[in-house]
């Protein structure tokens, strides 16, 4: 069975999640529902964090990328909230604004090291 992995860009006010594995891609975006740059009401965050990891359900790997905060923050919240999900965060990456194309080759490139593991023919 292929492993599924999943990258999400994001920052306070969106997120860009693509759920991969050798053969397929299916990308989503996730937007905030506050209409402040920097979400300040806690209940904001946890309307945000709780649509991205329903985009994010199925995925066995996560890799979390963007140029602030708002990774750590949804690892925390995931930690809190949704355990299950806060294991499958495997690493948070500090990156620009990558297209989505951009996003998924670098998520391939981070991902090797766990298809090799789980997969002795692809080492």
């Amino acid at each position: 069975m292929p492993t599924f992995h999943a990258v999400v860009w994001m920052d306070n006010t969106e997120a860009h999640v693509a759920m991969f594995d050798q053969e397929h891609m299916q990308t989503q975006r996730v937007k905030s529902r506050s209409h402040h740059k920097h979400q300040g009401k806690t209940e904001d965050s946890a309307a945000y964090f709780a649509d991205i990891a329903t985009a994010l359900a199925g995925a066995h790997e996560v890799l979390l990328t963007g140029p602030g905060l708002a990774r750590n923050q949804f690892r925390d919240w995931c930690v809190s909230h949704q355990p299950e999900m806060a294991n499958t965060i495997v690493d948070s990456v500090t990156t620009d604004h990558p297209s989505d194309g951009q996003l998924v080759a670098l998520a391939r490139q981070y991902f090797k090291k766990f298809d090799s593991m789980t997969d002795p023919a692809a080492a």
